[in-house]
């Protein structure tokens, strides 16, 4: 068992080295010994090792007294949705999310899609696999499987469209991901929707582009699409379809904060004052722009796990995070990728506007993007900015956020590499990329 398969958010490791269906077992085990659950779903994505996987780990929590309720080939999300919808006690997902094909894991919650994460099982769980000592259940779970559960999940996300407003054209791309089965929602609106697929088919290996929007590079295919067909709106799914990039009718890229400001304005027309998360990393313009529809903006850090624990924690109905991620209290505080979707449409056609115009007010600061460093101490880099930046308001939720009344940066240590993650918005382009340059010099020199 190498303990490094897990990690803040989930479990995840090199197949078969590090993960298989043997260890798998193991892992099941400890999950049935930490949760204590009765009923677990389970369900996987379209990696050639995910079988494999899910049967080690329906013999370890089965063999543990766990009645399983598979879900069979599902996106994180509805996956997610399960662990309230079937009213279990907890759900696990067989997947690694973005990463390539050699790799596999574990996402883990509990009912009602409450994370098992860091500081919230993980380590217990860890522990348990570790010692790979369990006590015998008198009783060997049941396993039943759930084939419906995919066509509840859309028929509940369709209810959210609102039809005979316009037609719109989307292209989508997919990236041979497990987010392909949202298309049966799209398909289901020819009307009002046409759209276009890219790498729909199901395949484990990736064979076009990774499954990460994130990676500018993987957005190609669609910007160029976008633009051969005139359309309105490009879609970006990743590998377990919980993430989702934008791309506007001129084929630029839409910076992911821009898309957690329009789902927040668009939230509270119905939710009038409600709290909204937004990750400590995203523009100024997006709390300024929430604020004025009348929402209460709180700062996150940075993570699944810790989000949907935070907005329990302060009664938040929706949370957008500058990796893709996007919760909503439909989905019991987890993503829900094809309501974002949805949500985009609807303000298409209700305002009748361009997404580029819906995102001009929102483009008013110079923003670093994401920037890492490899460091060999951490904390003494950290110590070091805060000496010199001490003038500075400092905030500590994630890393280190120090303010200036024109230009602000955040550092915060990688939870799964030895980096730091810079990222930097000044008022100018000019003042943005000095202050940039100087906190790299401090970073790595």
């Amino acid at each position: 068992m190498n303990e490094k398969i897990f990690k803040a958010y989930d479990i995840r490791g090199l197949y078969p080295e590090q993960l298989n269906g043997e260890i798998a077992e193991i892992i099941g085990r400890s999950i049935a010994t930490y949760t204590q659950a009765k009923t677990i779903t389970i369900g996987m994505d379209m990696r050639t090792s995910s079988p494999e996987i899910e049967a080690g780990l329906i013999k370890g929590l089965t063999e543990q007294g766990v009645d399983v309720i598979n879900i069979g080939l599902v996106s994180t999300p509805m996956l997610y949705f399960s662990t309230w919808k079937l009213n279990v006690d907890a759900g696990v997902m067989i997947t690694a999310s973005h990463n390539t094909a050699e790799w596999n894991g574990l996402k883990l919650c509990k009912k009602n899609a409450v994370p098992i994460g860091e500081g919230e099982g993980m380590e217990e769980i860890k522990n348990l696999s570790i010692s790979n000592s369990f006590s015998p259940s008198e009783y060997t779970g049941k396993v039943t499987e759930n084939k419906q559960l995919k066509t509840i999940y859309l028929e509940y996300v369709a209810n959210f469209f609102k039809q005979g407003l316009g037609k719109k054209k989307i292209v989508i791309d997919f990236a041979n991901s497990v987010g392909s089965l949202d298309k049966e929602l799209y398909e289901k609106f020819k009307t009002d929707i046409d759209a276009v697929y890219l790498f729909e088919d199901l395949d484990g290996t990736f064979p076009n582009h990774e499954a990460n929007p994130l990676k500018l590079e993987t957005l190609k295919a669609l910007q160029e699409k976008v633009l051969a067909e005139n359309a309105d709106l490009g879609i970006s799914y990743d590998g377990d379809a919980d993430r989702v990039g934008f791309v506007n009718e001129k084929g630029e890229i839409i910076p992911m904060d821009y898309i957690t400001a329009l789902i927040a304005k668009e939230v509270l027309k119905n939710h009038p004052g409600s709290t909204i998360l937004s990750d400590l990393r995203a523009s100024n313009s997006i709390k300024e722009n929430i604020e004025a529809a009348g929402g209460k903006v709180l700062r996150s850090r940075v993570g699944h796990s810790l989000i949907k624990k935070q907005m329990r924690k302060e009664g938040a109905i929706f949370a957008g995070e500058l990796s893709g991620h996007y919760y909503f209290e439909e989905n019991s505080k987890a993503e829900m990728t094809a309501l974002a979707v949805i949500i985009l449409l609807n303000l298409l056609n209700e305002t009748g506007k361009k997404i580029s115009e819906l995102t001009t007010d929102l483009n008013k600061y110079y923003h670093s993007g994401e920037i890492n460093s490899e460091v060999t101490d951490k904390d003494a880099v950290i110590n070091t900015l805060k000496e010199k930046y001490k003038d500075g308001n400092l905030d500590t939720l994630d890393g280190i956020r120090i303010d200036f009344t024109d230009w602000w940066f955040n550092v915060r240590p990688s939870n799964t590499e030895p980096v730091l993650r810079l990222n930097l918005e000044a008022n100018t382009k000019e003042l943005m990329e000095q202050k940039r340059d100087e906190l790299l010099n401090i970073i790595r020199n």
